[in-house]
Protein backbone atom coordinates (compact mmCIF):
# COMPACT_ATOMS: atom_id res chain seq x y z
CA UNK A 1 0.00 0.00 0.00
CA UNK A 2 1.35 3.44 -0.92
CA UNK A 3 2.07 6.01 1.78
CA UNK A 4 -0.50 8.79 2.04
CA UNK A 5 0.32 12.32 3.09
CA UNK A 6 -1.30 11.49 6.42
CA UNK A 7 0.99 8.47 6.81
CA UNK A 8 4.02 10.57 5.95
CA UNK A 9 3.02 13.22 8.48
CA UNK A 10 2.82 10.64 11.28
CA UNK A 11 6.18 9.12 10.31
CA UNK A 12 7.80 12.54 10.13
CA UNK A 13 6.45 13.56 13.54
CA UNK A 14 7.77 10.30 14.95
CA UNK A 15 11.19 10.98 13.42
CA UNK A 16 11.17 14.34 15.22
CA UNK A 17 10.59 12.56 18.54
CA UNK A 18 6.84 13.22 18.90
CA UNK A 19 5.23 10.48 20.99
CA UNK A 20 1.97 12.14 22.12
CA UNK A 21 -0.66 14.23 20.35
CA UNK A 22 -3.58 15.80 22.20
CA UNK A 23 -6.76 16.61 20.33
CA UNK A 24 -10.22 15.80 19.07
CA UNK A 25 -11.28 14.22 15.74
CA UNK A 26 -13.43 15.51 12.90
CA UNK A 27 -13.91 14.95 9.19
CA UNK A 28 -11.55 17.76 8.28
CA UNK A 29 -8.62 15.83 9.72
CA UNK A 30 -9.75 12.23 9.08
CA UNK A 31 -6.82 11.45 6.80
CA UNK A 32 -4.33 12.08 9.60
CA UNK A 33 -6.39 10.13 12.13
CA UNK A 34 -6.53 7.18 9.77
CA UNK A 35 -2.74 7.34 9.55
CA UNK A 36 -2.42 7.49 13.34
CA UNK A 37 -4.56 4.36 13.52
CA UNK A 38 -2.42 2.57 10.92
CA UNK A 39 0.74 3.56 12.83
CA UNK A 40 -0.38 1.17 15.58
CA UNK A 41 0.54 3.28 18.57
CA UNK A 42 3.89 4.74 17.45
CA UNK A 43 2.41 8.09 18.43
CA UNK A 44 -0.22 8.01 21.16
CA UNK A 45 -3.33 10.06 20.53
CA UNK A 46 -4.94 11.45 23.70
CA UNK A 47 -8.57 12.42 23.26
CA UNK A 48 -9.54 15.52 25.21
CA UNK A 49 -13.16 16.55 25.65
CA UNK A 50 -12.57 19.90 23.95
CA UNK A 51 -9.92 21.25 21.59
CA UNK A 52 -9.09 24.18 23.89
CA UNK A 53 -8.21 21.66 26.60
CA UNK A 54 -6.07 19.72 24.11
CA UNK A 55 -4.07 22.87 23.37
CA UNK A 56 -3.60 23.49 27.12
CA UNK A 57 -2.37 19.89 27.38
CA UNK A 58 0.14 20.45 24.59
CA UNK A 59 1.40 23.61 26.31
CA UNK A 60 1.74 21.76 29.61
CA UNK A 61 3.48 18.81 27.95
CA UNK A 62 6.09 21.24 26.65
CA UNK A 63 6.43 22.81 30.11
CA UNK A 64 6.86 19.52 31.94
CA UNK A 65 9.15 17.80 29.41
CA UNK A 66 11.15 20.64 27.87
CA UNK A 67 10.22 19.30 24.44
CA UNK A 68 7.61 19.94 21.77
CA UNK A 69 3.90 19.84 22.56
CA UNK A 70 1.55 18.85 19.74
CA UNK A 71 -2.21 19.27 19.41
CA UNK A 72 -4.58 18.45 16.56
CA UNK A 73 -8.09 19.49 15.54
CA UNK A 74 -10.46 19.39 12.63
CA UNK A 75 -11.36 22.31 10.39
CA UNK A 76 -13.60 25.24 11.30
CA UNK A 77 -14.70 25.21 14.94
CA UNK A 78 -12.21 22.51 15.88
CA UNK A 79 -9.35 24.74 14.79
CA UNK A 80 -10.79 27.89 16.34
CA UNK A 81 -11.30 26.11 19.66
CA UNK A 82 -7.53 25.60 19.92
CA UNK A 83 -6.75 29.30 20.19
CA UNK A 84 -6.92 29.95 23.94
CA UNK A 85 -4.65 27.04 24.79
CA UNK A 86 -2.25 28.07 22.03
CA UNK A 87 -2.13 31.62 23.36
CA UNK A 88 -1.24 30.16 26.75
CA UNK A 89 1.77 28.47 25.12
CA UNK A 90 2.72 31.60 23.22
CA UNK A 91 2.58 33.86 26.28
CA UNK A 92 4.76 31.44 28.27
CA UNK A 93 7.26 30.85 25.42
CA UNK A 94 6.44 27.16 24.99
CA UNK A 95 7.20 25.24 21.76
CA UNK A 96 3.87 23.89 20.50
CA UNK A 97 2.81 22.67 17.06
CA UNK A 98 -0.89 22.89 16.15
CA UNK A 99 -2.12 20.69 13.29
CA UNK A 100 -5.51 21.62 11.86
CA UNK A 101 -7.63 20.22 9.09
CA UNK A 102 -9.15 22.34 6.33
CA UNK A 103 -11.77 21.89 3.63
CA UNK A 104 -10.73 20.56 0.23
CA UNK A 105 -8.61 22.86 -1.91
CA UNK A 106 -11.26 22.99 -4.62
CA UNK A 107 -13.82 24.29 -2.10
CA UNK A 108 -11.68 27.07 -0.62
CA UNK A 109 -13.04 30.51 -1.37
CA UNK A 110 -16.53 29.10 -1.90
CA UNK A 111 -18.07 29.90 1.51
CA UNK A 112 -18.03 26.18 2.15
CA UNK A 113 -19.18 24.57 5.38
CA UNK A 114 -16.52 24.89 8.12
CA UNK A 115 -14.31 26.90 5.78
CA UNK A 116 -12.39 29.49 7.79
CA UNK A 117 -9.33 31.45 6.74
CA UNK A 118 -7.15 29.50 9.13
CA UNK A 119 -3.86 31.04 8.03
CA UNK A 120 -5.19 34.46 8.96
CA UNK A 121 -6.82 33.14 12.12
CA UNK A 122 -3.58 31.54 13.40
CA UNK A 123 -1.36 34.39 12.20
CA UNK A 124 -1.08 36.11 15.56
CA UNK A 125 -0.79 33.13 17.89
CA UNK A 126 1.44 31.17 15.48
CA UNK A 127 3.04 34.06 13.66
CA UNK A 128 6.50 32.49 13.79
CA UNK A 129 5.33 29.89 11.24
CA UNK A 130 1.84 29.14 9.91
CA UNK A 131 1.35 27.55 6.51
CA UNK A 132 -1.35 25.70 4.60
CA UNK A 133 -0.25 22.79 2.42
CA UNK A 134 -1.07 23.00 -1.29
CA UNK A 135 0.70 19.87 -2.60
CA UNK A 136 1.89 16.54 -1.15
CA UNK A 137 5.57 17.18 -1.79
CA UNK A 138 5.33 20.43 0.18
CA UNK A 139 4.35 18.72 3.44
CA UNK A 140 7.88 17.52 4.22
CA UNK A 141 9.42 20.94 4.57
CA UNK A 142 6.32 22.39 6.23
CA UNK A 143 6.55 19.81 9.03
CA UNK A 144 10.31 20.19 9.38
CA UNK A 145 10.26 23.96 9.44
CA UNK A 146 7.26 24.18 11.76
CA UNK A 147 8.91 21.94 14.36
CA UNK A 148 12.38 23.47 14.04
CA UNK A 149 10.92 26.95 14.42
CA UNK A 150 8.83 25.96 17.43
CA UNK A 151 11.81 24.37 19.17
CA UNK A 152 14.40 26.95 18.16
CA UNK A 153 12.35 30.05 18.87
CA UNK A 154 10.21 28.55 21.65
CA UNK A 155 7.09 29.62 19.78
CA UNK A 156 3.75 28.28 18.62
CA UNK A 157 3.59 27.14 15.00
CA UNK A 158 0.68 25.85 12.93
CA UNK A 159 0.31 23.47 10.01
CA UNK A 160 -2.98 23.41 8.05
CA UNK A 161 -3.85 20.41 5.89
CA UNK A 162 -6.77 20.48 3.45
CA UNK A 163 -8.63 17.19 3.77
CA UNK A 164 -8.12 16.13 0.15
CA UNK A 165 -4.32 16.37 0.49
CA UNK A 166 -4.28 14.09 3.53
CA UNK A 167 -5.47 11.09 1.49
CA UNK A 168 -3.26 11.66 -1.57
CA UNK A 169 -0.19 9.55 -2.20
CA UNK A 170 2.86 11.17 -0.65
CA UNK A 171 5.67 12.16 -3.01
CA UNK A 172 9.10 13.46 -2.10
CA UNK A 173 9.89 16.80 -3.72
CA UNK A 174 11.50 16.30 -7.13
CA UNK A 175 15.07 17.47 -7.71
CA UNK A 176 14.30 20.54 -9.75
CA UNK A 177 13.93 24.29 -9.53
CA UNK A 178 11.19 25.52 -7.22
CA UNK A 179 11.35 22.66 -4.72
CA UNK A 180 12.56 22.48 -1.11
CA UNK A 181 14.49 19.54 0.39
CA UNK A 182 14.45 19.69 4.18
CA UNK A 183 15.70 17.35 6.90
CA UNK A 184 14.95 16.27 10.45
CA UNK A 185 16.85 17.38 13.53
CA UNK A 186 17.53 20.28 15.85
CA UNK A 187 19.98 20.73 18.71
CA UNK A 188 19.63 23.73 20.94
CA UNK A 189 22.84 25.79 20.78
CA UNK A 190 24.94 26.91 23.70
CA UNK A 191 24.17 30.61 24.02
CA UNK A 192 26.39 32.64 26.34
CA UNK A 193 27.34 36.34 26.37
CA UNK A 194 30.77 37.69 25.47
CA UNK A 195 33.45 37.74 28.17
CA UNK A 196 33.42 41.55 28.32
CA UNK A 197 29.70 41.56 29.10
CA UNK A 198 30.12 38.88 31.76
CA UNK A 199 32.84 40.98 33.40
CA UNK A 200 30.57 44.04 33.37
CA UNK A 201 27.82 42.02 35.03
CA UNK A 202 30.26 40.69 37.63
CA UNK A 203 31.38 44.23 38.45
CA UNK A 204 27.79 45.25 39.18
CA UNK A 205 27.06 42.17 41.28
CA UNK A 206 30.35 42.34 43.19
CA UNK A 207 29.70 45.97 44.09
CA UNK A 208 26.27 45.22 45.52
CA UNK A 209 25.79 45.09 49.28
CA UNK A 210 22.15 43.96 49.19
CA UNK A 211 21.57 41.69 46.21
CA UNK A 212 18.09 40.40 45.32
CA UNK A 213 17.54 37.66 42.74
CA UNK A 214 14.29 37.09 40.85
CA UNK A 215 13.90 33.81 38.97
CA UNK A 216 11.29 32.72 36.46
CA UNK A 217 10.58 29.80 34.15
CA UNK A 218 13.80 30.42 32.24
CA UNK A 219 15.78 29.40 35.32
CA UNK A 220 14.07 26.02 35.78
CA UNK A 221 17.00 24.20 34.22
CA UNK A 222 19.55 26.17 36.22
CA UNK A 223 18.65 25.33 39.82
CA UNK A 224 22.19 24.33 40.82
CA UNK A 225 23.67 27.49 39.33
CA UNK A 226 21.04 29.73 40.94
CA UNK A 227 21.76 28.12 44.29
CA UNK A 228 25.50 28.67 43.87
CA UNK A 229 25.25 32.29 42.78
CA UNK A 230 22.84 33.11 45.61
CA UNK A 231 25.26 31.63 48.14
CA UNK A 232 28.20 33.48 46.63
CA UNK A 233 26.40 36.83 46.62
CA UNK A 234 24.66 36.35 49.97
CA UNK A 235 21.43 37.11 48.10
CA UNK A 236 17.79 36.33 48.69
CA UNK A 237 15.77 34.71 45.92
CA UNK A 238 12.20 35.61 45.00
CA UNK A 239 10.28 33.49 42.53
CA UNK A 240 7.84 34.49 39.81
CA UNK A 241 4.97 32.01 39.63
CA UNK A 242 6.39 30.12 36.66
CA UNK A 243 9.70 29.83 38.50
CA UNK A 244 8.21 28.36 41.67
CA UNK A 245 10.08 25.06 41.26
CA UNK A 246 13.51 26.61 40.61
CA UNK A 247 14.57 26.35 44.27
CA UNK A 248 13.02 24.44 47.19
CA UNK A 249 10.99 26.60 49.54
CA UNK A 250 12.76 25.12 52.57
CA UNK A 251 15.83 27.28 51.93
CA UNK A 252 15.64 30.06 54.55
CA UNK A 253 16.64 32.84 52.12
CA UNK A 254 14.10 31.90 49.45
CA UNK A 255 11.41 34.52 49.93
CA UNK A 256 8.73 32.87 47.80
CA UNK A 257 6.48 34.41 45.20
CA UNK A 258 6.33 38.07 44.20
CA UNK A 259 3.55 40.46 43.25
CA UNK A 260 -0.10 40.64 44.30
CA UNK A 261 0.04 36.92 44.98
CA UNK A 262 3.42 37.27 46.60
CA UNK A 263 4.95 37.33 50.06
CA UNK A 264 5.97 40.08 52.42
CA UNK A 265 9.66 39.02 52.43
CA UNK A 266 9.78 39.27 48.62
CA UNK A 267 8.20 42.70 48.81
CA UNK A 268 10.60 43.93 51.48
CA UNK A 269 13.61 42.52 49.67
CA UNK A 270 12.72 44.37 46.48
CA UNK A 271 12.05 47.59 48.37
CA UNK A 272 15.42 47.54 50.13
CA UNK A 273 17.88 45.89 47.72
CA UNK A 274 20.62 47.86 45.98
CA UNK A 275 21.22 45.28 43.22
CA UNK A 276 18.77 43.18 41.21
CA UNK A 277 19.67 40.03 39.26
CA UNK A 278 16.75 38.80 37.14
CA UNK A 279 17.09 35.33 35.61
CA UNK A 280 14.66 34.00 33.00
CA UNK A 281 11.66 35.97 34.17
CA UNK A 282 9.12 38.16 32.41
CA UNK A 283 7.37 39.15 35.67
CA UNK A 284 5.22 42.06 34.48
CA UNK A 285 4.39 44.23 37.50
CA UNK A 286 6.90 47.05 37.91
CA UNK A 287 5.34 48.22 41.18
CA UNK A 288 6.71 45.10 42.90
CA UNK A 289 10.26 45.60 41.62
CA UNK A 290 12.75 48.13 42.98
CA UNK A 291 11.98 51.74 42.14
CA UNK A 292 13.76 52.85 38.97
CA UNK A 293 17.23 54.05 39.94
CA UNK A 294 17.14 52.38 43.35
CA UNK A 295 19.08 49.29 42.29
CA UNK A 296 21.71 48.44 39.72
CA UNK A 297 20.40 45.68 37.50
CA UNK A 298 21.68 42.63 35.64
CA UNK A 299 19.34 40.46 33.58
CA UNK A 300 19.82 37.05 31.94
CA UNK A 301 17.33 35.84 29.34
CA UNK A 302 17.46 33.69 26.23
CA UNK A 303 14.95 36.01 24.54
CA UNK A 304 16.50 39.38 23.57
CA UNK A 305 13.11 41.09 23.46
CA UNK A 306 12.58 40.34 27.18
CA UNK A 307 15.79 42.11 28.26
CA UNK A 308 15.49 45.41 30.14
CA UNK A 309 11.74 45.30 29.58
CA UNK A 310 10.52 45.25 33.19
CA UNK A 311 13.34 47.22 34.83
CA UNK A 312 16.04 49.48 33.33
CA UNK A 313 18.96 47.06 33.58
CA UNK A 314 22.57 48.20 33.55
CA UNK A 315 23.84 44.95 32.00
CA UNK A 316 21.75 42.75 29.72
CA UNK A 317 23.00 39.22 29.05
CA UNK A 318 21.37 37.19 26.31
CA UNK A 319 22.00 33.54 26.97
CA UNK A 320 20.84 30.26 28.43
CA UNK A 321 20.44 30.68 32.18
CA UNK A 322 22.52 27.67 33.26
CA UNK A 323 25.38 28.24 30.81
CA UNK A 324 25.48 31.98 31.46
CA UNK A 325 25.55 31.51 35.22
CA UNK A 326 28.30 28.90 34.88
CA UNK A 327 30.40 31.44 33.02
CA UNK A 328 29.54 34.25 35.44
CA UNK A 329 30.07 32.52 38.80
CA UNK A 330 33.90 32.29 38.60
CA UNK A 331 34.01 36.07 38.17
CA UNK A 332 32.12 36.75 41.41
CA UNK A 333 33.52 37.49 44.83
CA UNK A 334 32.24 35.74 47.96
CA UNK A 335 30.43 38.20 50.19
CA UNK A 336 31.51 37.82 53.81
CA UNK A 337 29.11 40.33 55.37
CA UNK A 338 25.98 38.35 56.30
CA UNK A 339 23.87 41.27 57.48
CA UNK A 340 21.68 41.39 54.35
CA UNK A 341 21.12 37.64 54.26
CA UNK A 342 20.35 37.66 58.00
CA UNK A 343 17.64 40.29 57.44
CA UNK A 344 16.08 38.28 54.64
CA UNK A 345 16.03 35.14 56.74
CA UNK A 346 14.45 37.07 59.59
CA UNK A 347 11.69 38.33 57.31
CA UNK A 348 11.15 34.78 56.10
CA UNK A 349 10.82 33.37 59.65
CA UNK A 350 8.27 36.05 60.52
CA UNK A 351 6.35 35.43 57.31
CA UNK A 352 6.19 31.67 57.86
CA UNK A 353 4.58 32.41 61.22
CA UNK A 354 2.07 34.76 59.55
CA UNK A 355 1.19 32.19 56.91
CA UNK A 356 0.59 29.47 59.49
CA UNK A 357 -1.59 31.75 61.63
CA UNK A 358 -3.66 32.87 58.65
CA UNK A 359 -4.13 29.28 57.47
CA UNK A 360 -5.28 28.14 60.91
CA UNK A 361 -7.86 30.87 61.40
CA UNK A 362 -11.31 29.27 61.40
CA UNK A 363 -13.61 30.31 58.58
CA UNK A 364 -17.13 29.53 57.40
CA UNK A 365 -17.01 26.73 56.50
CA UNK A 366 -13.32 26.19 55.46
CA UNK A 367 -10.40 28.60 55.27
CA UNK A 368 -9.03 28.12 51.71
CA UNK A 369 -5.50 28.86 52.90
CA UNK A 370 -5.65 25.81 55.13
CA UNK A 371 -6.36 23.58 52.15
CA UNK A 372 -3.04 24.57 50.55
CA UNK A 373 -1.16 24.78 53.85
CA UNK A 374 -2.10 21.22 54.85
CA UNK A 375 -1.17 19.93 51.39
CA UNK A 376 2.48 21.05 51.57
CA UNK A 377 3.82 18.54 54.13
CA UNK A 378 1.80 15.77 52.45
CA UNK A 379 3.16 16.29 48.94
CA UNK A 380 4.79 13.04 47.78
CA UNK A 381 8.34 13.17 46.48
CA UNK A 382 8.61 14.23 42.82
CA UNK A 383 5.02 15.53 42.84
CA UNK A 384 3.78 17.81 40.08
CA UNK A 385 1.37 20.54 41.22
CA UNK A 386 -0.80 22.60 38.89
CA UNK A 387 -2.99 25.54 39.75
CA UNK A 388 -5.74 27.40 38.02
CA UNK A 389 -6.02 31.17 37.80
CA UNK A 390 -8.28 32.76 40.37
CA UNK A 391 -8.08 32.93 44.14
CA UNK A 392 -6.66 29.40 44.40
CA UNK A 393 -3.52 30.74 42.69
CA UNK A 394 -2.95 32.93 45.77
CA UNK A 395 -2.83 29.89 47.99
CA UNK A 396 -0.71 27.95 45.49
CA UNK A 397 1.74 30.84 45.38
CA UNK A 398 2.00 31.45 49.13
CA UNK A 399 1.04 28.31 51.01
CA UNK A 400 2.26 25.42 48.85
CA UNK A 401 5.92 24.66 49.55
CA UNK A 402 7.71 22.73 46.83
CA UNK A 403 10.70 20.53 47.58
CA UNK A 404 13.66 19.64 45.40
CA UNK A 405 12.63 17.42 42.48
CA UNK A 406 9.06 18.67 42.34
CA UNK A 407 7.43 20.55 39.47
CA UNK A 408 4.67 23.13 39.41
CA UNK A 409 3.02 25.35 36.85
CA UNK A 410 -0.05 27.29 35.79
CA UNK A 411 -1.14 29.60 33.00
CA UNK A 412 1.35 32.42 33.52
CA UNK A 413 1.34 35.18 30.91
CA UNK A 414 -2.22 34.50 29.76
CA UNK A 415 -3.50 33.72 33.28
CA UNK A 416 -6.39 31.81 31.77
CA UNK A 417 -9.06 30.03 33.73
CA UNK A 418 -9.45 26.37 32.97
CA UNK A 419 -5.80 25.33 32.65
CA UNK A 420 -5.23 23.37 35.87
CA UNK A 421 -6.96 20.07 35.03
CA UNK A 422 -5.65 19.78 31.44
CA UNK A 423 -2.21 20.72 32.75
CA UNK A 424 -2.49 17.94 35.35
CA UNK A 425 -3.62 15.45 32.71
CA UNK A 426 -0.68 16.30 30.44
CA UNK A 427 1.67 16.07 33.43
CA UNK A 428 0.48 12.51 34.00
CA UNK A 429 0.97 11.50 30.37
CA UNK A 430 4.41 13.11 30.31
CA UNK A 431 5.41 11.52 33.65
CA UNK A 432 3.01 8.63 34.34
CA UNK A 433 4.97 7.48 37.40
CA UNK A 434 4.78 10.83 39.23
CA UNK A 435 2.00 11.97 41.61
CA UNK A 436 -0.01 14.91 40.24
CA UNK A 437 -2.18 17.37 42.18
CA UNK A 438 -4.37 20.07 40.61
CA UNK A 439 -5.75 23.04 42.56
CA UNK A 440 -8.88 24.39 40.88
CA UNK A 441 -11.57 26.95 41.62
CA UNK A 442 -15.21 26.07 41.13
CA UNK A 443 -15.50 28.66 38.35
CA UNK A 444 -12.87 26.89 36.26
CA UNK A 445 -14.44 23.53 37.04
CA UNK A 446 -17.79 24.68 35.71
CA UNK A 447 -16.26 26.46 32.72
CA UNK A 448 -14.39 23.48 31.29
CA UNK A 449 -12.56 21.29 33.79
CA UNK A 450 -15.43 19.03 34.93
CA UNK A 451 -15.59 17.59 31.43
CA UNK A 452 -11.88 16.82 31.51
CA UNK A 453 -12.43 14.64 34.57
CA UNK A 454 -14.03 12.30 32.04
CA UNK A 455 -10.66 12.25 30.26
CA UNK A 456 -9.07 11.17 33.54
CA UNK A 457 -11.70 8.43 33.91
CA UNK A 458 -10.98 7.26 30.36
CA UNK A 459 -7.21 6.91 30.76
CA UNK A 460 -6.18 6.58 34.40
CA UNK A 461 -5.87 2.80 34.40
CA UNK A 462 -3.10 3.09 31.80
CA UNK A 463 -0.93 5.22 34.11
CA UNK A 464 1.99 3.65 35.99
CA UNK A 465 0.92 5.44 39.16
CA UNK A 466 -2.79 6.26 39.68
CA UNK A 467 -2.10 9.08 42.16
CA UNK A 468 -3.88 12.02 40.52
CA UNK A 469 -5.81 14.44 42.74
CA UNK A 470 -8.02 17.40 41.84
CA UNK A 471 -8.74 19.75 44.75
CA UNK A 472 -11.80 21.91 44.06
CA UNK A 473 -12.22 25.14 46.05
CA UNK A 474 -16.02 25.33 46.08
CA UNK A 475 -17.06 28.78 47.32
CA UNK A 476 -19.87 29.47 44.78
CA UNK A 477 -18.13 32.71 43.84
CA UNK A 478 -15.83 33.87 41.04
CA UNK A 479 -13.70 34.88 43.96
CA UNK A 480 -10.58 36.51 42.53
CA UNK A 481 -12.61 38.88 40.37
CA UNK A 482 -14.97 39.59 43.28
CA UNK A 483 -12.02 40.74 45.39
CA UNK A 484 -10.56 42.69 42.46
CA UNK A 485 -13.89 44.51 42.13
CA UNK A 486 -13.75 45.41 45.82
CA UNK A 487 -10.11 46.36 46.19
CA UNK A 488 -9.15 47.68 42.75
CA UNK A 489 -12.42 49.28 41.66
CA UNK A 490 -14.06 50.11 44.97
CA UNK A 491 -17.24 48.32 43.88
CA UNK A 492 -19.28 45.91 45.99
CA UNK A 493 -19.72 42.36 44.79
CA UNK A 494 -21.96 42.17 41.71
CA UNK A 495 -23.93 39.05 42.51
CA UNK A 496 -25.35 38.62 39.00
CA UNK A 497 -21.85 38.18 37.58
CA UNK A 498 -20.07 36.60 40.53
CA UNK A 499 -22.39 34.02 42.10
CA UNK A 500 -22.19 30.56 40.53
CA UNK A 501 -24.19 27.38 41.23
CA UNK A 502 -23.26 24.90 43.92
CA UNK A 503 -22.27 21.74 42.06
CA UNK A 504 -21.56 18.35 43.75
CA UNK A 505 -18.08 17.84 42.32
CA UNK A 506 -17.23 14.90 44.57
CA UNK A 507 -20.45 13.09 43.64
CA UNK A 508 -19.79 13.77 39.95
CA UNK A 509 -16.36 12.16 40.33
CA UNK A 510 -17.94 9.09 41.92
CA UNK A 511 -20.48 8.88 39.11
CA UNK A 512 -17.73 8.46 36.48
CA UNK A 513 -15.68 5.93 38.44
CA UNK A 514 -13.27 8.22 40.27
CA UNK A 515 -13.02 8.71 44.03
CA UNK A 516 -14.92 11.65 45.51
CA UNK A 517 -14.31 13.21 48.92
CA UNK A 518 -16.44 16.04 50.33
CA UNK A 519 -14.89 18.23 53.05
CA UNK A 520 -17.02 20.74 54.96
CA UNK A 521 -15.00 21.55 58.10
CA UNK A 522 -11.55 23.02 58.75
CA UNK A 523 -10.75 20.18 61.12
CA UNK A 524 -11.28 17.60 58.36
CA UNK A 525 -8.89 19.10 55.81
CA UNK A 526 -5.72 17.25 56.82
CA UNK A 527 -7.45 13.87 57.07
CA UNK A 528 -9.02 14.38 53.64
CA UNK A 529 -5.60 14.95 52.08
CA UNK A 530 -4.30 11.80 53.77
CA UNK A 531 -7.27 9.82 52.46
CA UNK A 532 -6.74 11.12 48.93
CA UNK A 533 -3.02 10.34 48.98
CA UNK A 534 -3.74 6.70 49.85
CA UNK A 535 -6.40 6.18 47.17
CA UNK A 536 -6.01 3.47 44.54
CA UNK A 537 -7.55 5.70 41.86
CA UNK A 538 -7.77 9.41 40.92
CA UNK A 539 -9.58 11.58 43.46
CA UNK A 540 -11.63 14.75 43.41
CA UNK A 541 -11.61 16.47 46.82
CA UNK A 542 -14.33 19.08 47.10
CA UNK A 543 -13.50 21.65 49.78
CA UNK A 544 -16.37 23.93 50.80
CA UNK A 545 -14.35 27.12 51.21
CA UNK A 546 -15.23 30.56 52.55
CA UNK A 547 -15.36 33.23 49.79
CA UNK A 548 -14.91 36.01 52.35
CA UNK A 549 -11.33 35.10 53.30
CA UNK A 550 -9.37 37.92 51.63
CA UNK A 551 -6.37 37.16 49.41
CA UNK A 552 -4.36 39.89 51.15
CA UNK A 553 -1.49 41.33 49.07
CA UNK A 554 1.97 41.50 50.68
CA UNK A 555 1.28 45.12 51.54
CA UNK A 556 -1.78 47.32 51.13
CA UNK A 557 -1.43 50.60 49.23
CA UNK A 558 -3.38 53.69 50.25
CA UNK A 559 -5.42 53.43 47.04
CA UNK A 560 -6.36 49.83 47.83
CA UNK A 561 -7.47 50.80 51.34
CA UNK A 562 -9.56 53.67 49.95
CA UNK A 563 -11.21 51.42 47.36
CA UNK A 564 -11.97 48.77 49.97
CA UNK A 565 -13.49 51.43 52.23
CA UNK A 566 -15.59 52.64 49.29
CA UNK A 567 -16.87 49.10 48.79
CA UNK A 568 -18.00 48.89 52.40
CA UNK A 569 -19.62 52.33 52.32
CA UNK A 570 -21.68 51.27 49.29
CA UNK A 571 -22.74 48.08 51.04
CA UNK A 572 -21.45 44.73 49.83
CA UNK A 573 -23.90 41.79 49.92
CA UNK A 574 -21.30 39.82 51.92
CA UNK A 575 -20.31 42.78 54.09
CA UNK A 576 -20.60 41.05 57.46
CA UNK A 577 -18.52 38.09 56.35
CA UNK A 578 -15.93 40.31 54.66
CA UNK A 579 -15.37 42.41 57.76
CA UNK A 580 -15.21 39.39 60.02
CA UNK A 581 -12.80 37.35 57.90
CA UNK A 582 -10.59 40.33 56.98
CA UNK A 583 -10.29 41.27 60.63
CA UNK A 584 -9.41 37.71 61.56
CA UNK A 585 -6.74 37.53 58.85
CA UNK A 586 -5.17 40.86 59.80
CA UNK A 587 -5.29 40.16 63.53
CA UNK A 588 -3.83 36.67 63.06
CA UNK A 589 -0.63 38.36 61.90
CA UNK A 590 -0.16 40.25 65.16
CA UNK A 591 -1.72 38.04 67.83
CA UNK A 592 0.45 35.51 69.66
CA UNK A 593 0.57 32.02 68.20
CA UNK A 594 -1.85 29.70 69.95
CA UNK A 595 -0.49 26.60 71.61
CA UNK A 596 -1.32 23.28 70.01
Amino acid sequence: MSMTVGDFLVERLYAWGVRRIYGYPGDGINGVFGALNRADGKIRFIQARHEEMAAFMAAADAKFTGGLGVCIATSGPGASHLLTGLYDARMDHMPVLAIAGQQARTALGGHYQQELDLVSMFKDVAGAFVQQAAAPSQVRHLVDRAIRTALGERRVTALILPNDIQELEYQDPPSKHGTVHSGVGYQRPKVVPYEDDLHRAAEVLNAGKKVAILVGAGALGASDQVLQIAETLGAGVAKALLGKAVLPDALPWVTGSIGLLGTEPSSKMMQECDTLLMIGSGFPYAEFLPAAGQARGVQIDIQPDMLSLRYPMEVNLQGDAADTLKALIPLLEDKTDTAWRDRIEGWRVAWDDVIEKRAMVEANPINPQRVAYELSPRLPDRAIVTSDSGSCANWYARDVKLRSGMMGSLSGGLASMGAAVPYAIAAKFAHPDRPVIAMVGDGAMQMSNMAELITVAKYWQTWDNPKWICAVFNNQDLNQVTWEQRVMEGDPKFEASQDIPDVPYARFAESIGLRGILVERDASVAAAWDEAMSSDRPVVIEFKTDPNVPPLPPHLTLDQVKQFASTLLQGDPNQGGILKETAKQVLSSVLPKSKK
